[in-house]
């Protein structure tokens, strides 16, 4: 799989610099029940890597710090880590949010069968990835049958209070392209899941994100195979939309590998763009951070950052326009 691809010529992007950290997005490892065609870190069940002890230990110092207010956690399946139970009951009881970013297969697999029971028991915000409401969009892109046991998660998260109104559990969906174009406007795709999901199965759900498709990975992979990587980019790039420049999750916002590495972003984690030490050169580690400034260090950007400007823009936390 890709970890870097082609720049285009004369390409540049406006620096970037950030503000004070508000949000901790740690990949707890690439362990995933799934093998989805998008997957931006290439996940899937043969991964082995997985954040161990001592760097949770770490993070839960880091999560100590005022100001940071949220921790949201990633994967592969951020749940089949064997400490994602601990990290979460320890970043509640700091007072932190958790965003538990779900694909809802995980909900039926074996063994998980209480994650539902201990997600509602946390007050855990969970994102949950359905790439589409048509079955066949879903299962092409995941694999046959994930559409079904995704509407069974939703189900079981909608029957414990996930999604229903007034009872402050945040159930929210995630939208990515199945080929490579740019996501349709979030509102009204919003408001078609809402209609469709509700009238075929019953469910109910409190925001849909649409998120770009970056080419990397996986799907930079499939985009060089079939001679669309430039095209695509090109995309990217002439939809570029400088409105979204102040919302980037870049600005507020660190990312972790699961071995307690720092970047920008999780695209940037996954093309080994780490933040450098400012007097070793060496990446930057958690344990790091006592004594580094990261408001002084420059934001590293590089041609896959059109993803996240282009159109309505595109952020973990969906459109930024």
């Amino acid at each position: 799989m890709l970890d870097t691809w082609p720049l285009l010529k004369d390409s540049r992007f406006p620096a970037l610099s950030r503000r004070p950290l508000e949000i901790l997005q740690v990949n707890l490892g690439y362990v995933c029940n799934q093998q989805c065609q998008h997957c931006h870190v290439n996940a899937g069940p043969n991964r082995k890597e997985q954040m161990p002890a001592p760097v949770i230990d770490s993070l839960l110092r880091i999560l100590e710090r005022p100001g940071i207010h949220t921790l949201d956690l990633t994967g592969g399946a951020p749940e089949m880590n064997p400490l994602f139970r601990e990290l979460v009951t320890a970043a509640r009881s700091l007072g932190v949010k958790v965003i538990d970013r779900c694909n809802l297969t995980i909900l039926s697999e074996p063994g998980y069968e209480g994650l539902c029971g201990f997600l509602v028991e946390n007050r855990v915000e969970v994102v949950a990835s359905l790439p589409c409401y048509l079955e066949e969009n879903v299962d092409g892109q995941r694999g046959k049958g994930v559409y079904r046991r995704s509407i069974d998660g939703l189900q079981q998260l909608n029957a414990a209070g996930y999604g229903q109104p007034g009872s402050g559990l945040i159930l929210n969906l995630v939208y990515n392209p199945t080929g490579p174009y740019l996501p349709p406007g979030q509102q009204q795709l919003e408001a078609d899941y809402k209609q469709r999901l509700h009238e075929e199965h019953g469910i109910v759900f409190n925001r849909l994100f649409t998120i770009t498709n970056m080419p990397i990975a996986r799907f930079g992979s499939m985009l060089l195979s079939k001679g669309e990587f430039e095209t695509y980019m090109n995309l990217l790039k002439d939809s570029m939309n400088l409105a979204t420049l102040d919302g980037l999750m870049c600005i507020n916002q660190l990312s972790v590998d699961w071995q307690g590495r720092v970047y920008d972003c999780d695209f940037n984690q996954m093309l080994k763009l780490h933040i450098a030490h400012p007097q070793h050169g060496r990446p930057l580690h958690l344990d790091d951070l006592d004594e580094v400034d990261l408001d002084r260090i420059p934001i590293r950007v590089a041609d896959h950052c059109y993803g996240c400007t282009a159109g309505q823009g595109s952020s973990c936390g969906g459109a930024l326009e």
